[in-house]
Protein backbone atom coordinates (compact mmCIF):
# COMPACT_ATOMS: atom_id res chain seq x y z
CA UNK A 1 0.00 0.00 0.00
CA UNK A 2 1.29 3.22 -0.96
CA UNK A 3 0.47 6.78 0.61
CA UNK A 4 0.49 10.01 -1.76
CA UNK A 5 0.72 13.32 -0.43
CA UNK A 6 1.33 16.50 -0.81
CA UNK A 7 4.73 16.99 0.70
CA UNK A 8 6.23 20.48 -0.20
CA UNK A 9 8.93 19.55 2.57
CA UNK A 10 10.77 16.99 0.97
CA UNK A 11 14.60 16.83 1.67
CA UNK A 12 17.63 17.25 -0.57
CA UNK A 13 18.91 13.96 0.80
CA UNK A 14 15.62 12.12 0.12
CA UNK A 15 14.84 14.01 -3.43
CA UNK A 16 18.68 12.90 -4.27
CA UNK A 17 18.11 9.32 -3.58
CA UNK A 18 14.98 9.18 -5.48
CA UNK A 19 16.80 10.51 -8.69
CA UNK A 20 19.59 8.41 -8.60
CA UNK A 21 17.29 5.15 -7.90
CA UNK A 22 15.32 6.46 -10.68
CA UNK A 23 16.74 7.11 -14.45
CA UNK A 24 16.21 10.59 -13.92
CA UNK A 25 19.31 10.75 -12.17
CA UNK A 26 21.49 10.55 -15.24
CA UNK A 27 19.82 14.42 -16.13
CA UNK A 28 19.66 15.99 -12.85
CA UNK A 29 22.39 17.74 -11.08
CA UNK A 30 22.59 14.82 -8.26
CA UNK A 31 26.49 16.14 -7.50
CA UNK A 32 25.35 19.53 -6.60
CA UNK A 33 23.06 19.63 -3.36
CA UNK A 34 22.80 23.11 -3.65
CA UNK A 35 21.16 23.52 -6.57
CA UNK A 36 18.69 20.30 -5.42
CA UNK A 37 18.08 22.35 -2.70
CA UNK A 38 16.57 25.29 -4.74
CA UNK A 39 15.14 22.97 -7.13
CA UNK A 40 12.86 21.85 -3.83
CA UNK A 41 12.44 25.74 -2.74
CA UNK A 42 11.14 26.33 -6.04
CA UNK A 43 8.49 23.88 -6.96
CA UNK A 44 5.64 25.10 -5.22
CA UNK A 45 3.84 21.71 -5.63
CA UNK A 46 6.10 18.25 -4.66
CA UNK A 47 3.50 15.19 -4.77
CA UNK A 48 5.11 12.13 -2.78
CA UNK A 49 4.81 8.42 -3.05
CA UNK A 50 5.61 6.80 0.26
CA UNK A 51 5.50 2.61 1.33
CA UNK A 52 3.61 2.20 4.59
CA UNK A 53 6.83 2.35 6.36
CA UNK A 54 8.27 5.79 4.73
CA UNK A 55 10.00 4.82 2.00
CA UNK A 56 10.15 7.58 -0.63
CA UNK A 57 9.79 5.82 -4.18
CA UNK A 58 8.01 8.40 -6.48
CA UNK A 59 7.78 12.29 -6.52
CA UNK A 60 6.42 14.80 -8.93
CA UNK A 61 8.06 18.37 -9.02
CA UNK A 62 5.93 20.74 -10.61
CA UNK A 63 5.32 24.81 -10.39
CA UNK A 64 2.32 25.44 -10.89
CA UNK A 65 0.23 28.82 -10.18
CA UNK A 66 -2.71 26.61 -9.56
CA UNK A 67 -5.09 27.76 -12.12
CA UNK A 68 -3.79 27.96 -15.89
CA UNK A 69 -0.29 26.00 -15.64
CA UNK A 70 1.72 23.24 -13.97
CA UNK A 71 4.41 22.72 -15.22
CA UNK A 72 5.71 19.48 -14.23
CA UNK A 73 9.59 19.26 -14.17
CA UNK A 74 10.58 16.20 -12.24
CA UNK A 75 8.66 12.95 -12.50
CA UNK A 76 10.65 10.44 -10.72
CA UNK A 77 9.69 6.61 -9.51
CA UNK A 78 12.21 4.64 -7.95
CA UNK A 79 12.96 1.97 -11.15
CA UNK A 80 12.71 -1.30 -8.60
CA UNK A 81 8.84 0.07 -8.22
CA UNK A 82 8.27 0.68 -11.69
CA UNK A 83 5.36 -0.86 -13.74
CA UNK A 84 3.00 -0.47 -10.79
CA UNK A 85 1.04 2.81 -11.82
CA UNK A 86 3.09 4.74 -9.45
CA UNK A 87 4.04 7.50 -12.47
CA UNK A 88 0.08 7.51 -13.33
CA UNK A 89 -1.02 8.18 -9.60
CA UNK A 90 1.27 11.19 -9.12
CA UNK A 91 0.24 12.68 -12.22
CA UNK A 92 -3.17 12.27 -11.24
CA UNK A 93 -2.32 13.94 -7.70
CA UNK A 94 -0.37 16.68 -9.42
CA UNK A 95 -3.17 17.55 -11.63
CA UNK A 96 -6.27 16.93 -9.06
CA UNK A 97 -4.45 19.92 -6.93
CA UNK A 98 -4.77 22.16 -9.74
CA UNK A 99 -7.47 20.73 -11.33
CA UNK A 100 -8.07 24.13 -13.33
CA UNK A 101 -4.06 24.28 -14.78
CA UNK A 102 -3.28 22.48 -17.97
CA UNK A 103 -0.73 19.99 -17.18
CA UNK A 104 2.72 20.08 -18.95
CA UNK A 105 5.88 18.48 -18.85
CA UNK A 106 9.12 17.59 -21.25
CA UNK A 107 9.83 14.12 -21.48
CA UNK A 108 12.90 12.55 -20.70
CA UNK A 109 14.07 10.68 -23.87
CA UNK A 110 13.17 6.97 -22.44
CA UNK A 111 9.84 7.84 -21.52
CA UNK A 112 7.90 9.41 -24.46
CA UNK A 113 6.08 6.16 -25.22
CA UNK A 114 4.84 6.31 -22.02
CA UNK A 115 2.87 9.42 -21.82
CA UNK A 116 0.38 9.09 -24.75
CA UNK A 117 -0.34 5.65 -23.47
CA UNK A 118 -1.37 7.04 -19.99
CA UNK A 119 -3.69 9.60 -22.05
CA UNK A 120 -1.46 12.69 -22.17
CA UNK A 121 -1.44 14.58 -25.57
CA UNK A 122 1.39 15.42 -27.73
CA UNK A 123 2.01 18.78 -28.49
CA UNK A 124 4.38 19.73 -31.13
CA UNK A 125 4.87 23.71 -30.63
CA UNK A 126 7.33 23.32 -27.86
CA UNK A 127 10.69 25.34 -27.63
CA UNK A 128 13.51 25.35 -25.20
CA UNK A 129 16.68 27.32 -24.76
CA UNK A 130 19.74 26.38 -23.15
CA UNK A 131 22.09 29.19 -22.53
CA UNK A 132 21.56 32.84 -22.89
CA UNK A 133 24.31 33.07 -25.32
CA UNK A 134 22.09 31.00 -27.77
CA UNK A 135 19.62 33.44 -28.41
CA UNK A 136 19.53 35.56 -31.01
CA UNK A 137 19.41 39.43 -32.22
Amino acid sequence: MLTYQIENNLSVSEFRDLLIASTLGERRPVDEPERLQKMLEHGNLIVTARTADGKLVGVSRALTDFVYCTYLSDLAVDESFQHQGIGTELIRHTKLASPQAKLILLSAPKATGYYPKIGMSRHEFCFYLDRVEELKD
